[in-house]
């Protein structure tokens, strides 16, 4: 069976031309309550430096933003960056920036890494190709926050069981699971870097 290719910037314009806010992060319980599990499961009351991949509307960045010292927010929609900067408009410590992940992920270094439900829009070739940046992004002792729906998706190139058994395939040599939860509907995975 031939691969499914990664979703394009093409895609989430049209996701994002649709509605303001498509996967209703504002409103919906589920959300909301996976958003609380996830903040729960961050290994560290407070980061320095905070990557969060594919940040959407920022719903969850305004959440993260108080768990660190800087949050740099990237996301390859400018529309839902613009809503995400009015979210967090009061909010000194987040900036947003527009960019591809992977292919255009910052160089700095980063303490924790968010990446909630954004790997599954990758191919698996992408994906693997990902880890490895993810990973070299990374400070030592820093940590991977790995957060996806479970449930097939027809749209996306993997499911969410398939980009966090990948990744552990792929770093069970370099990092530990500290930290492991599912749900019948997500999986959060926290690696650290030994």
């Amino acid at each position: 069976m031939k691969e499914k290719q990664s979703l394009t910037a093409d895609y989430f314009a049209v996701v994002y031309g649709s509605s303001e806010d498509p996967w209703n992060f504002e409103t919906s319980t589920y959300e909301a309550a996976k958003y609380a599990a996830t903040i729960a499961a961050l290994p560290n009351k407070q980061e320095e430096r905070v990557l969060e991949v594919g940040c959407s509307i920022g719903v969850l960045t305004q959440l993260l933003a108080q768990r660190c010292t800087h949050l740099l927010a990237i996301d390859v929609s400018q529309k839902a960056l613009d809503i995400a900067a009015r979210r967090c408009e009061h909010v000194k410590n987040v900036t947003f920036k527009k960019a591809s992940f992977p292919r255009k992920l910052p160089t700095d270094q980063f303490n924790l890494i968010m990446i909630s439900e954004v790997a599954y829009y990758l191919s698996a070739t992408d994906w693997i190709a990902a880890t490895g940046t993810l990973y070299d992004r990374l400070m030592s002792g820093g940590h991977i926050v790995l957060v996806h729906w479970l449930p097939e998706v027809p749209d996306y190139p993997q499911t969410g069981d398939q980009v966090h058994d990948r990744f552990e395939q792929l770093m069970q040599d370099k990092m530990q699971l500290t930290f492991s939860n599912r749900t019948e509907n997500y999986r959060i995975d926290v690696w650290a870097r030994s």
